[in-house]
């Protein structure tokens, strides 16, 4: 059901013209993850090339970093986390989108929460959270990550945290205690054991109902 759905949202998207970026995309970024086991939405950006090139989200090399990540915390990118982004088409020159475009793909990101239903919501650096929480200039990504905070979108409420965005830890390669590469480790591993930790238990009890 919630495959069928979001098909008729992917194919709304492809066929959008809504704003500037329509016209020099190759490929509409429109999603990644299995929506049917998805417990987590996880909100990037924007596409960059290697995902404009081949239609999916996080596939580049801070793609690449934060699969390691997830791996490294034991959340599977294929079964428990739904990615898309704040807009579906690429920026020219990777450049951050507009009020304008966001406001343009807003719709299809409400939508693809309200099929998907998660269980939580990972906003996945500053332009995520800005689309859902209104920022006062002191605060940093810095101060708001890794902090649980209620999100509210087409009027239900959803547990969210914010998390660096991996290309900020491209430019950062420190291990050390309260570095940006330790504090996504810490950050990945709470939403784990939040909502994640009890899979491996009711996936059994779910094959056990079957014997």
């Amino acid at each position: 059901m919630k495959k069928s759905c979001l098909e008729i949202v992917r194919q709304k998207c492809e066929s959008c013209m809504g704003c500037a970026l329509a016209k020099s995309r190759n490929n509409v970024v429109f999603a990644d993850g299995n929506p049917s086991t998805a417990r987590i939405v996880l909100i990037g950006e924007a596409p960059g090339e290697m995902e404009d090139e081949c239609g999916r989200p996080f596939v580049g090399r801070a793609g690449q970093l934060l699969d390691e990540f997830l791996a490294e915390a034991g959340i599977s990118r294929e079964n428990d986390v739904y990615m898309i982004n704040t807009v579906k088409c690429r920026p020219p020159e990777n450049r951050v989108p507009t009020d304008e475009e966001k406001s343009a793909c807003h719709k299809f990101l409400v939508a693809q929460i309200d099929i998907i239903k998660p269980d939580a919501i990972v906003l996945c650096g500053a332009t995520a959270l800005k689309s859902f929480v209104e920022l006062d200039k002191k605060q940093t990504i810095s101060k708001v990550r890794g902090k649980w905070m209620t999100v509210t979108v087409d009027g239900v409420e959803y547990p969210a945290m914010t998390i660096f965005h991996p290309s900020y830890l491209l430019r950062n390669h420190s291990m050390e205690e309260g570095s940006p590469r330790r504090l996504m480790q810490q950050d990945l591993a709470e939403i784990k054991n939040r909502f994640l930790s009890d899979k491996i238990f009711v996936t059994a009890q779910k094959e056990l109902a079957l014997v």
